[in-house]
């Protein structure tokens, strides 16, 4: 399976996320990152520095499991929240050039996401329903 029309328009227009790993001791770890989705895959890092940060010493130690929220708040009043929940494996370092430039990056595949509000919706009016995603490589 794949995202949504809707779901990737949302992506490609929003490349700031948060980012959780877990280390050795099972301690969970997230902060915000740039994130660039290429239709399969995001990708996150970049930098000559990058690798010796605590997301890639938890990737290096064998934890590839990261889960990974891209969201915003169009609007305050009325009340606009929206989002993208994605739970994948990740790989690396791949030097490669992306979004911040060349450098080292994370590829994160997805195996499972949620989406809520795509549309927009005020929240409370018409209500909206997360939608959930398993995709292909959870396989």
């Amino acid at each position: 399976m794949s995202f949504s029309a809707d779901e990737i328009a949302y992506l490609s227009a929003n490349g700031m996320g948060r980012l959780a790993t877990v280390d050795s001791h099972g301690q969970p770890d997230v902060v915000p990152v740039a994130v660039e989705f290429d239709g399969s895959a995001f990708w996150v890092g970049g930098g000559a520095t990058v690798t010796a940060t605590r997301k890639f010493r938890n990737l290096e130690a064998g934890n590839v499991k990261v889960a990974l929220v891209i969201d915003d708040m169009p609007s305050f009043e009325p009340f606009i929240a929206r989002g993208i929940r994605v739970y994948g494996r990740a790989d690396g370092p791949v030097d490669r050039v992306g979004m911040v430039g060349p450098g080292s990056y994370m590829r994160i595949v997805p195996t499972i996401s949620w989406s809520w509000n795509m549309a927009g919706l005020p929240i409370g009016e018409n209500g909206f329903e997360p939608t959930r995603t398993v995709h292909a490589s959870s396989a």
